[in-house]
C-alpha cells in the first residue's frame, strides 16, 4: 500500500490512466470489429470506409502509448490486404 503522499498520488494517477487507456483500447477494438464485419459481409466499399475510419484510431493508440507501433503497423497492413482482396473473392 502507498505510504508517502507522492506514492498515493501516483497510485491515483495510475488508476485514472488505466481507465482512460481501457476506454481507448475498447474504442479501437470497436473500430476493428466494424472492419472485420464489413470484410465478412463481402462489401469492399464498406470495408474500405471502415478501415479508413479505423486507421486514425489505431495511430492515436500508438501516440497515447496504448499500443506498440509495430503492432498497429501489422494490424493496418493485414487489414488493408484483406480489404483489398474482399472484392475479388466476393
Amino acid at each position: 500500500m502507498a505510504n508517502t503522499a507522492q506514492s498515493k498520488k501516483r497510485a491515483r494517477q495510475a488508476e485514472a490512466r488505466h481507465d482512460v487507456n481501457k476506454a481507448r483500447r475498447s474504442r479501437i477494438r470497436t473500430f476493428l470489429r466494424k472492419v472485420e464485419e464489413a470484410i465478412a459481409s463481402g462489401d469492399q466499399a464498406a470495408a474500405a470506409a471502415a478501415l479508413k475510419a479505423a486507421q486514425p484510431e489505431l495511430a492515436r493508440g500508438v501516440t497515447k502509448g496504448v499500443l506498440h507501433k509495430n503492432t498497429v503497423a501489422r494490424k493496418m497492413s493485414r487489414l488493408s490486404a484483406r480489404v483489398k482482396t474482399t472484392g475479388a473473392t466476393a
